[in-house]
């Protein structure tokens, strides 16, 4: 065998491995054929679906759970679900920090999902044994004692930590199943993703149907059960597909490196960057000096942090260089590419406000009309309405992935018909003729209401189906904003600050849920002055529940201004090389 045989045959075989980093669970480099792709696509597909349904089954009715069993105003309990569910998402940079940064993605899923099975457990005894359930005189007038509210916020907040620490990790480790370097792997990562919300849509319709009856008609204690088992199912997926697994190296804390350049670049403020930016410090490996992380090439914009990569004299006296003094090309563009990232952030929180009335709001509408199917007795339960938000997602998905991409293409050249921004634009518009939708139906609600005289009706004859239409918009909103936003953030993150950077994406459901929170608040004190009983009373029929939806509306195409502004300016991230 001559050199040039043995060197055909070397690449043959470094061609059989991944070149972005990735280990299989031993801790060698991975191999394309055994491991990766959509061969472990479906254990982590099926744990979010399981994950899913647990925490909608659990999550979707908690509304009306604080309302009637822990006896709490219609404001307030709305109040406490919107800090709640932000306090789910704001978790979630606790569990990226450490998947980054320590653990890597598969051991921070497996420490928090221990966590999350225990809060789990806690709320269902909390709502099934005597001593801890709350004492009941009818379905709907209930007297818990301070314990036993006590127990239930802290199995939340327990529930809150374990999804926090597993939802930015389970996207990002998908996506990481495909090789970066690898084109042919690299166009199947936005499939990847459809089918990742998809997968979210199938556990949420579950949860949203058969779950929340099985709360309303047969009881609360079967309405937590049954999500906890399911959280075990998807625990138990997750662990099954662990030889298959390509795993990322983290590498080590991305905060720290973030606030080396800030440091450096603060030192050397009155340092001049040169021109030519092939001075500016860089090590000569092929590889980063980064853990985990491929190189990335130099970019204009930002140009104060360049300063952190200037090499002074004081540099060059040194045997070894001071990260908080000198830092690498590659470090510095990391810190840009998380700063290009925070304005198109915060225009998602608007966006994440409007979302979060499809459990909150929509919720207590709903219970307001007729929710019997027809003119059967059977009645529907108000948060089951989120199944046409879900049935919206699980044929939009396909009907996107499989004909308007291909169909896009051929016009935009684009290998996935639209781009990410333009994706995530279009689902801002929808999301304002959502609030148009509700806020439309809730005018025309209240005309029956005055028309009739019924206030007092616990339920005027409305149908609920009225619904559908907003449900389905927020639905439609979501597959182009949610899922646009999840692969956005994914793709420009810094190889090892993924995790951090998909965290970071869903930190705007928190805040956005905050702003719910905050608005409820604003709208309650100044409407109800005077004596008056402001916009969202106990009973919605005296109120004006359609004023809160027109005010969001009027921020969210605020909000798509702003948006349309900032996307015009983003400078994408340019990776340099492989790792191997």
């Amino acid at each position: 065998m001559n050199s040039t045989d043995g060197e055909n045959t070397m690449e043959k075989e470094e061609d059989n491995y991944t070149k972005d980093g990735t280990v299989d669970y031993r801790g060698n480099p991975a191999n394309k054929k055994k491991t990766g792709t959509w061969k472990a696509c479906p254990y982590i597909l099926g744990t979010e679906c399981c994950e899913r349904l647990a925490y909608f089954g659990m999550s979707t009715n908690l509304v009306l759970y604080f309302k009637h069993r822990l006896n709490q105003r219609s404001a307030t309990a709305s109040k406490y679900q919107s800090r709640w569910a932000g306090t789910c998402y704001i978790t979630l940079l606790i569990g990226a920090f450490l998947d980054d940064s320590y653990l890597g993605r598969y051991w921070t899923i497996a420490c928090f999902s221990t966590i999350y099975i225990l809060g789990m457990t806690l709320l269902t005894l909390s709502a099934s044994v005597p001593g801890l359930r709350p004492a009941c005189v009818t379905k709907e007038d209930c007297h818990p004692t301070h314990t036993q509210s006590a127990v239930t916020f802290l199995a939340l907040y327990l529930i809150a930590l374990g999804t926090g620490g597993i939802k930015p990790c389970i996207s990002s480790y998908g996506a990481d199943q495909f090789d970066d370097a690898d084109e042919a792997e690299k166009k199947h990562k936005s499939s990847f993703f459809n089918w990742f919300y998809f997968s979210i849509n199938i556990g949420a319709l579950i949860a949203s149907s058969v779950l929340v009856w099985v709360q309303d008609n047969v009881g609360w204690n079967w309405g937590f059960g049954i999500p906890t088992v399911t959280l075990a199912l998807a625990v138990a997926s997750f662990f099954s597909g662990t030889r298959l697994y390509r795993n990322q190296k983290p590498g080590g804390s991305p905060l720290t490196r973030m606030c080396q350049v800030i440091v450096a670049s603060v030192r050397k403020c009155h340092v001049k960057v040169p021109e030519d930016t092939s001075l500016l410090y860089e090590i000569a490996d092929a590889e980063s000096a980064i853990k985990g992380s491929r190189k990335l090439d130099h970019t204009k914009d930002l140009s104060f942090f360049d300063k952190a990569a200037v090499e002074v004299e004081s540099n060059d006296k040194k045997s070894s260089k001071d990260p908080w003094s000198l830092c690498t090309v590659t470090q510095v563009e990391e810190l840009k590419a998380i700063v290009r990232l925070l304005p198109i952030w915060a225009t998602g929180i608007i966006f994440a406000a409007v979302y979060n009335q499809m459990g909150n709001f929509f919720v207590l509408q709903g219970e307001r009309m007729d929710t019997r199917l027809g003119h059967t007795s059977f009645h529907i339960p108000p948060a089951s309405l989120g199944i046409f938000d879900n049935f919206s997602f699980i044929f939009s998905v396909p009907i996107y992935d499989r004909i308007f991409v291909p169909f896009a293409r051929k016009f935009t050249g684009h290998k996935n018909g639209l781009t990410q921004l333009q994706r995530m634009g279009i689902g801002l518009v929808i999301s304002i003729f959502t609030m148009l939708s509700a806020g439309l139906l809730e005018l025309a609600r209240l005309r029956i209401v005055k028309k009739h005289i019924y206030y007092d009706y616990e339920q005027m004859p409305m149908s609920i189906f009225w619904q559908v239409p907003q449900y389905f918009l927020i639905g439609c909103a979501g597959v182009f904003t949610l899922i646009g936003q999840s692969e956005f953030f994914y793709e420009q993150a810094p190889d090892a600050m993924r995790s951090l950077s998909s965290a970071l994406s869903l930190t705007t459901v928190t805040l956005g849920n905050y702003l719910s929170s905050l608005l409820v608040t604003i709208v309650t004190s100044m409407s109800t002055k005077n004596g008056k009983l402001g916009w969202i009373p106990d009973n919605l029929n005296y109120g004006h529940l359609d004023y809160f939806f027109w005010l969001l509306a009027i921020m969210s195409v605020l909000n798509l201004g702003v948006y349309l502004f900032i996307a015009k300016w983003y400078t994408y991230k340019k990776p340099v090389g492989t790792l191997r």
